[in-house]
């Protein structure tokens, strides 16, 4: 496994990063310990999950299960970089009691202890703000995070979609509070398919030194040999993948891409992988394994060298909007 530092950090990630969205709603707890077991084992020591993950009246449940791993003993813990995120509401279905989401102070105070109980430890390597809170300043926003990271509770601070602009207002006003170093990653939307974060997010986190954490590299699927796996008999496309083979321009790409892989001999859903791990900026994109085996095949595409002309294909197929901003300035 390679490793990199996060952003500007001296934080030493793996060029994987274990997602854990899973965990619980498609994932037994044995089968999840077995995972992250699996993970460790192939030198990936960076961990994501968030507090409401398990959903519904589950929401918790997945930060519960890492807990119960960590608890296991064997130096878990202290492999691991640990990522967690705040700003749903963690109450019942439904509107929120008030101050029981988003980022105002109040809440990022009750979340982080709520998230540490679950996760049985004592401090969160890298705590994210899952969205953009409008109604929040960001002045209040550091004060709360400068009281956890003084306590001990948290060591740096991440985002999470949020949109070049806030990652820009963000680290000014840290920066002119002083004793904070400001966000040091960014997770966004980013994959062969969905490429516009290359437009404004990816250029704002480059320039403020924040490590980009692509989430759905594979778009639901769609970018995992999905036409192929329907024609063999195997799993049908389902969600996001369905939704957009249901357009005939949408799947004449997918099949031009499982094409151009299957003449280079590569899997699809390894190929978009190791393409990611081309991009400039990316630190690393989340894998989130059902099964032993696709933890295993995201791994062979860490290994992965794409060729030159391979990469010249995909960008054929999959055109990125081009430098920002003369992409739309021009």
């Amino acid at each position: 496994m390679k490793y990199t530092q996060l952003g500007r950090t001296g934080l030493k990630v793996s060029r994987l990063v274990l997602g854990t969205m899973n965990f619980g709603p498609q994932t037994d707890e044995a089968d999840s310990h077995a995972i992250m077991d699996a993970a460790l084992d192939a030198g990936i020591n960076f961990f994501d999950t968030a507090n409401v993950y398990g959903w519904g009246e589950n929401k918790g449940r997945t930060e519960s299960i890492i807990g119960n791993w960590f608890a296991q003993g064997e130096g878990r813990r202290d492999k691991v970089v640990l990522a967690t995120k705040v700003y749903g509401n963690m109450g019942a279905d439904g509107p929120a009691w008030p101050n029981h989401d988003k980022l105002s102070a109040v809440n990022i105070r009750r979340a982080v202890d709520a998230s540490l109980k679950r996760l049985q430890t004592d401090y969160i390597d890298v705590y994210q703000f899952h969205h953009v809170d409008r109604a929040t300043p960001f002045e209040e926003i550091w004060q709360a995070i400068d009281v956890l990271v003084q306590q001990g509770k948290i060591l740096y601070v991440g985002s999470s979609n949020f949109p070049g602009y806030k990652i820009a207002q963000a680290n000014e006003i840290a920066a002119r509070r002083g004793g904070t170093i400001g966000l040091v990653s960014e997770q966004c939307l980013y994959n062969l398919a969905e490429r516009r974060a290359e437009m404004e997010v990816i250029p704002a986190a480059q320039e403020y030194g924040l490590g980009v954490i692509p989430w759905s590299p594979l778009h639901g699927g769609l970018l995992g040999g999905v036409i192929k796996k329907e024609v063999e008999g195997g799993r049908r496309a389902s969600g996001r993948a369905a939704d957009a083979l249901a357009d005939p321009g949408t799947r004449a790409q997918i099949q031009s891409y499982e094409d151009l892989l299957d003449k280079h001999g590569i899997e699809p859903g390894e190929a978009a992988l190791a393409w990611l791990l081309t991009r400039p900026g990316v630190t690393g994109p989340i894998v989130g394994p059902r099964t032993a085996e696709q933890l295993a095949s995201a791994v062979r595409a860490s290994e992965l060298e794409l060729s030159e002309e391979l990469l010249t294909g995909l960008d054929e197929i999959f055109p990125g909007p081009g430098p920002s901003p003369e992409a739309f300035a021009w």
